[in-house]
């Protein structure tokens, strides 16, 4: 997909209307969307836009939508969301959406009163980003994921395809610790529940996964599971040759990851998150405020298996596990 097709679906999310504006703008202007992806270039031109394309054509009934969008892509350089929000909130776009928890972070530091979207943070309260889920206050509203929320079944998914699971791995990224300490507490609670011991390894670049994965090997765990993670994402296909190469089974956490060679994953459908999204972004530009509208949780979640994978693992996955997976890839 090239760039312009990219920029064309992502901004698609921001069909508008042409007296929807945001008070900066003028009523015969076209309202501006401002997106932050912790994605580079390349990678962000597979970054889950269908869900915005289908959302916004959804709603379109035949209009022809006007729009204009800027992007911004961080490239896993965290640190460069703080000058791309400020670059946006110069350009007075009408709407900011923020893909991911650092990039709504940055938003939030630069105590901007333009309307904010966030996607895909697991935590947006304990962030502090929001003041509640039913009634986030402020400029700021969007999505959660509950990735955190979802650990145990994940482990129980993941024991159900390994019977043997006694010992796993945590890959984590720690670049936000606060996230990162909860998502390990409560992995590492889950774990207990189901008679598992943990161990954690760390990785704040793609340089640092091979190390990594030395140190989940040498604890001989029986599988590995990641947190949720843009740069994970990203590197989804050294995450599963590096697995592979340790002979180590994955519960990652997008099944665009089990397309790329993770073993299992268990979590919400991001395609509908981002529909939804799209349906928050619509709603603002017509007048909505983000105080109003409520944080929404997901209510479509995606089971993900990769039978070639497991063959290259020995595993077996049992027909019933087969027959619940939402994709299996042969």
């Amino acid at each position: 997909m090239r760039r312009r097709q990219f920029i064309t679906l992502l901004s698609g999310a921001v069909a508008t209307w042409p007296f929807a504006t945001h008070a900066q703008r003028q009523s015969n202007e076209i309202p501006l969307v401002g997106v932050l992806l912790a994605r580079g270039k390349r990678e962000g031109r597979g970054c889950l836009p269908s869900g915005f394309q289908s959302g916004s054509s959804r709603r379109r009934s035949g209009r022809r939508a006007v729009h204009s969008a800027r992007t911004r892509f961080a490239n896993e350089q965290y640190e460069l969301f703080n000058s791309m929000a400020a670059d946006l909130i110069a350009r007075k776009v009408d709407i900011l959406v923020a893909v991911s928890p650092p990039a709504a972070m940055a938003v939030k530091r630069t105590g901007t009163s333009i309307p904010v979207v966030f996607i895909i943070h697991p935590d947006p309260v304990g962030s502090r980003l929001v003041d509640s889920l039913a009634h986030p206050g402020g400029n700021i509203t969007g999505l959660s994921n509950l990735v955190l929320e979802l650990s145990a079944k994940r482990l129980e998914l993941f024991k159900e395809a390994i019977p043997k699971l006694s010992r796993i791995g945590l890959l984590v990224n720690p670049r936000d610790p606060e996230i990162s300490r909860r998502a390990i507490d409560e992995m590492a609670a889950a774990a207990g529940t189901l008679n598992l011991s943990t161990l954690v390894a760390e990785a704040h670049t793609p340089n640092q996964l091979d190390p990594a994965f030395v140190t989940l090997a040498n604890g001989h765990p029986d599988g590995v599971v990641t947190m949720l993670d843009s740069m994970f994402n990203n590197e989804r296909k050294k995450i599963a040759a590096l697995a592979l190469e340790h002979r180590l089974p994955t519960m990652v956490h997008t099944g665009e990851m089990v397309k790329d060679g993770g073993f299992i994953s268990y979590g919400a459908d991001f395609a509908d998150l981002f529909r939804r999204a799209a349906d928050y972004v619509d709603l603002i530009l017509k007048g909505a405020r983000p105080s109003d509208l409520p944080v929404q949780q997901p209510t479509k979640f995606e089971l993900a298996i990769n039978l070639k994978t497991a063959k290259l693992l020995g595993l077996h996955v049992t027909p019933t596990l087969l027959a619940r997976a939402d994709k299996v890839i042969e």
